[in-house]
This record gives structure tokens, C-alpha cells and sequence, in this order.
């Protein structure tokens, strides 16, 4: 392992403060506000509170980090590394990226932290994050893996079904009449998340109609713009759930079932897209092991 460089990421990755530990990495806590206070993921506020509080019909807000609270974090880092790679939200989610992008052009951080713009979230996010300590592993510099990573930026797909359409009509991506007449219908809308930017993809009525719609969709992307990678066995099998321990594992199965021979790495789908989905979300999802000298 390289120790001249660092991995730094938030809890958007899913990766909680206890595998951070076992990684060797940071992992930046991201702030939200429930009912005005102010709570900070796998920290002050556990998943199931959470949840409780979503469920609950509190008014829940994501946040960006301040500026702060990222500074005091690459600073533990460089006490640790020579440089750092810190990989935020997607941009395409969240400012967050382009605020830290900045901060890196001043001293101390310049040619010392590397910020990367990788596109993802979740899962997607977290496989990366693995990825990059391989590339550690292999003795790439920081500004070697910012180019390699930011160059398999295309090299992702996720599809999320939702559950209820309470959040989304919450957040303003429906209007109030669109989820009144969704929720009448049993509309299970399935969501896209492309390159950190999450739209509407198909609507479903009820959710078995999504799974297979989910999974057809994926079956298509595999066939086509992932095919080589496929064949090359440089393609990852992706699932993110907030749904329960017994769905989820159900969901898995059926993926297995679907693409067998691949493993699938499924994580709990990360408090700042379960923000905007709810409880009950199931995702399947795939992207490409970065790759080298292109």
C-alpha cells in the first residue's frame, strides 16, 4: 500500500464510520436538518432514527458540508499521507464537489488534495472508493488517480424503484395532484441515476412491474453500451436497498437469478437519496472497474 495517499469520501458512499476505520480512510459525516436541527449521518443520526423521523412526517433537508468541516478533515489527512484523493457527492447531486474543487486551488491543499469528480452515489460510489485504494495499492500518485477515476466518469448506471410517492412530491420532482393520482393507481415510479443526476425513468403500476422493469433495463444496458466491459469481466453487479432486511435480500436473489455469475454488491441505499425516495426503495445498478493507461 501506498501511504503517501489518502482516500477521503462522505457517508453519501454508504461506508460507514466502523468500515472507514477498517479501509484506512475518512469518511466526511453529511449534515441534515430535521425539524431544524441539525444531525450528522452514522454519527448523531443512526438509519432507523432516520427513518422514524422521515415516516414520522418531519421536515427533513439535506446540506452541504461547510467548508469547515472539509478543511478540518483533508487536514487530518495530510497528518497522515502526503496527498489525498477526496472523493464527494457527484456533482450532478450536490455543489458540494465544485465548493471543494476551489478550496483545493489554495495553500496548503494545492498539488496536495485531489478532488475528484466522479459521478456517483451510493453503491456506485462505494465500489469506486474500493477501486481507488487499488489503485493506491498499485503506487499511482494522487493527480494519476483523479485522471483515471474522472475518465471512467461515463461508466455507470443505476435504476431505483420507488415505493411511495410522498417524498418525491416532498422534494418537488411531482406535483401534489401527480402523486395523489400516482398513489390511487399503485405508481411505482423508477428513477435513473446517470452520471449523479437522478430522473424520472419508466412508470410502473405496482412494484413488481418495476422490478422487472429494472431489471430488463439493466439486461439492456449490459447487452449493449457495457458489453465489452462485460466480457472482460471488468463490469460490477450493483444493488442498493431501503427497503427491509427481508425485501432486500429478496431483491438480490432475483438479481442473481437474473445475471448469474455475477456477484452483486449491495449496500443500504444512503441516507441522501433515501431523503428524496422514502423507505421501501430497491436499485440495481452497474459500472466498469476503472481503467488504466487510456
Amino acid at each position: 500500500m501506498n501511504k503517501s495517499v489518502g482516500i477521503i469520501t462522505d457517508s453519501h458512499s454508504g461506508i460507514s464510520q466502523e468500515e472507514a476505520k477498517r479501509l484506512g480512510i475518512l469518511v466526511l459525516p453529511m449534515p441534515f436538518y430535521i425539524d431544524d436541527q441539525c444531525f450528522y449521518e452514522d454519527v448523531t443520526l443512526s438509519r432507523e432514527e432516520f427513518f422514524e423521523k422521515l415516516d414520522s412526517g418531519a421536515d427533513i433537508t439535506t446540506s452541504q458540508p461547510s467548508p469547515a468541516e472539509v478543511l478540518k478533515l483533508w487536514d487530518q489527512g495530510l497528518e497522515q499521507f502526503e496527498e489525498i484523493v477526496y472523493m464527494p457527492i457527484s456533482s450532478g447531486l450536490s455543489g458540494s464537489c465544485a465548493t471543494a474543487m476551489a478550496m483545493a486551488q489554495e495553500e496548503p491543499y494545492e498539488g496536495r488534495v485531489f478532488v475528484v469528480d466522479h459521478g456517483r452515489v451510493s453503491t456506485p460510489l462505494h465500489r469506486l472508493v474500493l477501486d481507488t485504494l487499488e489503485l493506491v495499492s498499485e503506487g499511482c500518485s494522487g493527480g494519476e488517480i483523479k485522471d483515471i477515476v474522472e475518465a471512467s466518469r461515463e461508466d455507470v448506471e443505476i435504476y431505483i424503484g420507488v415505493d411511495t410517492l410522498e417524498h418525491l412530491k416532498r422534494g418537488g420532482r411531482i406535483t401534489p395532484a401527480t402523486a395523489l393520482l400516482g398513489t390511487v393507481l399503485n405508481i411505482k415510479p423508477v428513477l435513473k441515476l446517470d452520471v449523479g443526476v437522478l430522473d424520472s425513468y419508466k412508470k410502473c403500476r405496482g412494484s413488481l412491474k418495476a422490478k422487472k422493469v429494472m431489471l430488463e433495463a439493466m439486461e439492456h444496458d449490459m447487452n449493449t453500451r457495457f458489453l465489452e466491459a462485460r466480457q472482460q469481466g471488468e463490469l460490477y453487479l450493483l444493488a442498493a436497498s431501503s427497503a427491509s432486511e427481508e425485501e432486500t435480500k429478496q431483491w438480490v436473489k432475483e438479481i442473481g437469478e437474473a445475471f448469474p455469475g455475477m456477484e452483486v454488491m449491495c449496500d443500504q441505499l444512503s441516507l441522501g437519496v433515501s431523503c428524496h425516495t422514502g423507505a421501501g426503495a430497491l436499485g440495481i445498478g452497474c459500472c466498469c472497474r476503472p481503467r488504466r493507461g487510456r
